[in-house]
């Protein structure tokens, strides 16, 4: 059975300023046509299906096309809501629309039944978790112990009673992360992960799975220790920390139990996105960027020493669709101008203190501040 896996449409983006609707629009339809060439049983959407919970009418327009171009494929379409996503409107007259192949995961209520599909070496159940935090989770079952984000997926996975003897694919949107823990997933700017992976969830929780399709992190990837759990990635590029990314999308292969492969497909954008730097007089060579898609989606860094009068209108004539434009010089250089990006790797606890004891002439947090703080931490990511 060939299972195609997608995720993190954010429909209705905007990146820099930039609408990306007629990029969606142009990679939803290099999509249908890997589907007819591969002819899969089933498609999944894992996630963050808009950027917004309340998606613009083009948003939604568009969704709804794709949507109808699957079913009119007499595919089985499985969509889970994101973190971006509001599970409510992405889920109306989701009973409705099931006649049709299209099942969408319902607000989570603590009872998640699969939906089944045959083939000639028997079912594969298919389970769909919408994103939930471990509050939703607690109130359900108050009698578990449940604090993490892995407590409470592991208290919703034990609920769904697996039959481990079958075949068995969970679609679910989480920050998921293996053997290395969170410093073993890479990440870009353009995902709303918590600094220093307050929300990651074990691996382990997902044991009864024989696959994984996971929406949240843009870059395509397993996770560390566990092959057959995976990121499928964004279809496009939503930030300038993603330009070397390759996107793609996975074809599931379930044979019998035991026996599953897994094949990325390469996608191509309507326009890249890259990075690309020099003086001002370089960059408007002719010998420099002939034969180069000057449309692409550009952040540009001038190293001129002096400031260029009016340098983006002027480079526009040449790169329509510059996104950033910034200087790398002395003057940027001895400014510090901060150009990279944030330590992921810290909590928010140590970004605070650090901010703390900056403000306050290299005075350190006292412990009662540092567990205040904590508290409204916790809360503000259990809200």
């Amino acid at each position: 059975m060939k299972i195609l896996h997608l995720s993190d449409l954010h429909l209705g983006k905007r990146v820099n300023g930039f609408p990306m609707l007629e990029d969606q629009k142009f990679i939803l339809d290099q999509i249908l046509r890997q589907i007819d060439d591969m002819q899969p049983q089933a498609v999944i959407i894992a996630g963050d299906v808009y950027d917004k919970s309340v998606p613009a009418a083009e948003a939604v327009e568009l969704l709804d096309e794709f949507l109808c171009d699957l079913a009119k494929r007499r595919l089985q379409v499985f969509v889970v809501s994101g973190n971006h996503d509001s599970v409510e409107r992405l889920a109306f007259a989701s009973r409705l629309i099931e006649n049709s192949g299209v099942h969408i995961a319902r607000v989570y209520d603590g009872h998640v039944e699969p939906v089944v599909l045959q083939d000639e070496n028997g079912p594969v159940n298919i389970y769909m978790m919408p994103f939930v935090k471990p509050f939703v989770v607690k109130e359900l079952f108050p009698d578990e112990s449940i604090s993490t984000y892995t407590d409470a997926l592991s208290v919703a996975v034990k609920q769904m009673n697996v039959n481990e003897h079958e075949r068995n694919m969970l679609v679910a949107h989480q920050f998921v992360t293996g053997t290395k823990g969170v410093a073993g997933v890479r990440r870009s700017d353009s995902e709303d992960v918590s600094v220093g992976g307050l929300d990651n969830v074990d691996a382990s929780a997902f044991a009864p799975f024989d696959y994984v399709a996971l929406g949240h992190i843009h870059s395509p990837q397993s996770i560390d220790g566990y092959d057959h759990i995976r990121y499928c990635g964004s279809p496009l590029k939503y930030s300038f920390s993603e330009a070397k990314h390759k996107k793609s999308l996975i074809v599931v292969d379930f044979g019998p139990k035991g026996n599953l492969s897994i094949t990325p497909i390469p996608l191509t954008p309507k326009h890249d996105m890259r990075e690309i730097r020099g003086t001002y007089e370089q960059l408007t060579d002719a010998h420099y960027y002939t034969g180069t898609a000057t449309d692409d989606y550009l952040h540009v860094t001038l190293t001129d020493e002096q400031d260029v009068v009016d340098a983006l209108a002027k480079l526009r004539t040449i790169y329509p669709n510059i996104m950033l434009l910034d200087y790398d010089n002395n003057r940027t250089r001895n400014s510090k101008v901060v150009t990279g990006s944030a330590d992921m790797s810290k909590s928010p606890i140590d970004i605070i203190s650090e901010f703390f004891k900056t403000r306050n002439g290299d005075t350190e947090m006292t412990d009662e501040q540092r567990k205040y703080v904590q508290t409204l931490i916790d809360n503000i990511w259990e809200d």
